[in-house]
């Protein structure tokens, strides 16, 4: 079986004109005549435009390399014994009586009613056009949302004097979508990168009444900073003279000269790689908060195994209120394409992984910092193995493509049935927000004349996150497990061999040997 699939993807409109060679991904056989359908042939005509998912800024992407274990390679136990955390009664331990609220931070603490929360929503455009849907349905939601990286360096209106941001419209748009719904529960999370914190951002999103920071190491799908497309020549020198990295140069006139006659349509704003040194780390936290942050937290990516030591350790000395760890495979689309698919650990390993070196640490005493897990999670039964496969440790899962699919189906639905376009599969529904939406009528009824306020994409991202908290619960009654914290690695089970090697969890045809033993004797 062929993991990987070279030279043809759905991401980059590429591919093959016959079948393909497993190898290459060239075509078995290459014509002389051929326009260049596939990822090779493309590149020849638009080169480095062919590196990034298609149409850019317009897609969140995901790989299309088929990893050896996905959480697929689990199942989850089922009993029909007793119950943790309620009364062992049929009348009291029905699914709805499920907790599935989580919290985490270390001195303070953020209480989240769902155990899923945002990935981080940057500079890209996707993520500045989705911002609203998605903060304002994080709030009503209780739980947490990220701005991203470069939000204020990318800002065209931003104002930046001596190097420094004093004021961004687009920032503080951003956290104002999500504070004006804010319920109490979760909060808002600022990232920063190398440019963020040159300008800056941190000390701007303190004044600003921002509680809780994020340093950024990395994310799963790139091992790069981030980049964004630039569609005028005007836009890459105003970000260049704000210290961004900017391919081709725009100050080179032999580029202005290409950009004029057409030959270049774009320019490429790229970040800087940070460089991750323990005490530098530390005194930066101590830093940040002697500014006043509440939280800080940290996000990294599917680097290699050290790496991930480092984070751990990281997080533990400087006593990190959130750890992101993020699998290798998926991002925002603006990752280079071969690159998503080919580098860093994928989820269900670097879990694995991380257990091991927490186990490690906690066995010595050590602060143990609440953990958050992303990396291709999208419904409730991955969101429980994610949470087991690592128990205690798994307070919240992040998930970053799914809620961004969930949102972008409904305010695309929600503008059709504003218009009167109703689309055939949901006609039976209805053809008003109210009746093709479930859960617009608790919405309404909870919120008010505040309810017209609340954009589509939003009432989607409640519906879609309601979705997975029920079926949340069901999974978890029918464990009898009636709060998060009784979730452990027991409550899943490994349906190959490999996956059991890999995780530690037991072969399904090894669990409960010695209490079938017992009951049988």
């Amino acid at each position: 079986m062929s993991l990987s699939k070279p030279n043809a993807s759905a991401a980059t409109l590429t591919k093959n004109r016959v079948e393909r060679s497993p190898v290459s991904g060239l075509c078995v056989t290459c014509l002389d005549g051929c326009i260049g359908l596939c990822e090779v042939g493309k590149s020849a005509i638009r080169g480095r435009e062919m590196i990034y998912p298609q149409p850019f800024g317009k897609v969140v992407a995901g790989c299309d390399k088929d990893y050896p274990i996905d959480f697929s390679h689990f199942n989850i136990q089922g009993t029909c014994v007793g119950a943790v955390g309620v009364e062992a009664d049929p009348d009291k331990a029905t699914f709805p009586a499920v907790d599935i609220s989580t919290q985490v931070g270390g001195k303070y603490k953020i209480k989240l009613d769902v155990p899923f929360y945002t990935g981080a929503l940057g500079s890209t455009d996707i993520a500045r056009i989705n911002w609203e849907e998605i903060a304002v349905g994080a709030a009503i939601c209780g739980t947490i949302v990220v701005v991203g990286e470069n939000v204020c360096g990318m800002d065209p209106n931003a104002q930046i004097k001596n190097g420094r941001v004093v004021k961004s419209p687009e920032f503080e748009r951003r956290l104002n979508s999500y504070k004006r719904w804010h319920t109490g529960k979760g909060t808002i999370v600022v990232q920063y990168n190398v440019e963020d914190g040159r300008l800056g951002v941190p000390e701007y999103a303190r004044e600003l009444g921002v509680e809780a920071i994020e340093p950024k190491w990395g994310q799963g799908a790139k091992d790069i900073g981030g980049e964004v497309k630039l569609p005028t020549l005007e836009r890459a020198l105003q970000l260049k003279k704000r210290g961004y990295i900017v391919y081709p140069d725009p100050e080179d006139p032999v580029i202005q000269e290409a950009y004029k006659k057409g030959a270049i349509k774009e320019f490429e704003r790229h970040s800087r790689l940070g460089m991750v040194e323990e005490e530098a780390f530390l005194k930066e936290v101590e830093r940040l908060r002697k500014l006043g942050f509440k939280w800080v937290t940290l996000k990294t990516g599917a680097y290699r195994p050290a790496d991930l030591a480092r984070a751990v350790k990281c997080a533990s000395l400087a006593k990190i209120d959130l750890l992101t760890v993020d699998g290798a495979g998926g991002g925002t689309g603006m990752s280079p394409w071969r690159m998503m698919s080919e580098w860093g650990i994928p989820t269900v390993e670097i879990e694995s992984l991380l257990y091991q070196m927490l186990r490690k640490i906690d066995k010595n005493g050590a602060y143990i910092p609440p953990l958050g897990i992303a990396g291709g999670i999208a419904l409730e039964d991955q969101i429980f193995k994610a949470i087991a496969l690592a128990a205690p440790y798994v307070k919240a899962i992040c998930m970053g493509r799914a809620t961004f699919a969930a949102v972008m189906s409904a305010k695309t639905v929600g503008n059709l049935i504003k218009e009167g376009k109703v689309p055939p599969e949901y006609q039976k529904y209805g053809d008003t927000i109210e009746q093709i939406f479930v859960s617009a009528a608790k919405l309404k009824e909870k919120y008010g004349r505040d309810f017209k306020d609340i954009p589509v994409g939003a009432i989607g991202m409640y519906t879609y996150y309601d979705r997975l908290a029920t079926g949340l619960k069901q999974l978890m009654a029918g464990e009898r497990k009636f709060a998060l914290r009784y979730i452990s690695r027991e409550d899943i089970f490994c349906l190959t061999r490999q996956a059991s090697e890999i995780s530690g969890i037991p072969y399904v045809m090894d669990v409960d040997k010695e209490e079938v033993d017992k009951i049988l004797k």
